[in-house]
């Protein structure tokens, strides 16, 4: 799925690992186009195999269900923000400056990515849309223990260690990341659709208040401690 970056995910997710095929790779390219169009609840791999020309039964060798694809999907997208900011704060000395870094790359993630095939806009729209529903489940707990969260904890966990540098005595680094990555999905979907929630304005692809604001959030949480 990409020609520069390579995606490793946990092999929990899948059934035969979809990067390593033709087919798995025009399995998740279609399945974010489809569940971008029609939504996570309307997706069906019925409608999935029609929009590949393919077979239910041939998506099923991938996947034991859409939920877990679900989950793949997400994480890819977790891991592929994980690559951007390692890359881009690579060598930066400054704490700060590379947790400003974070929140550029948190604020801009719906950028398509020339290094891959994916779609990451309409990926990062499903993330918005439909992201709480890989853990808002039963069987979360299940899922947690089988290390299909990791990737999205491992995000979390590589952001906070910079929260720390910054002021090591802060008690809710991770508190504070979590809920920043999940106001950079939460504000996006406001502004698209309930504007009277949020006072970021989004037009002509600028993102510029989201970031504003979020690294207006982070920097004075740790700075009030």
């Amino acid at each position: 799925m990409s020609t520069s970056i390579r995606i490793i995910l946990n092999e929990k997710l899948y059934l035969r690992n979809p990067d390593e095929t033709e087919l798995g790779r025009r399995i998740i390219v279609q399945s974010i186009s489809t569940i971008d169009e029609l939504g996570f609840e309307n997706f069906t791999f019925k409608k999935l195999a029609v929009a590949m020309e393919s077979t239910e039964a041939s998506i099923y060798r991938y996947f034991e269900n859409k939920h877990k694809l679900l989950i793949y999907l997400i994480s890819w997208y977790w891991v592929w923000l994980d690559y951007q900011i390692g890359f881009k704060t690579n060598n930066i000395k400054s704490a700060g400056e590379r947790l400003r870094i974070v929140v550029k790359v948190l604020s801009e993630a719906q950028v398509n990515d020339p290094e891959t095939s994916i779609d990451e806009s309409a990926l990062h729209r499903i993330v918005v849309v439909e992201s709480s529903k890989a853990y808002l489940t039963k069987e979360v707990d299940a899922a947690n223990q089988e290390g299909l969260y990791r990737e999205y904890k491992k995000l979390c966990k590589k952001i906070a260690e910079i929260v720390l540098e910054i002021n090591p005595t802060y008690k809710y680094s991770h508190t504070l990341v979590s809920t920043i990555i999940e106001a950079s999905h939460d504000q996006v979907f406001f502004a698209f659709h309930l504007p009277s929630l949020t006072d970021i304005k989004i037009k002509n692809n600028d993102y510029s208040q989201l970031e504003e604001y979020l690294e207006h959030l982070i920097f004075s949480a740790i700075q009030t401690n």
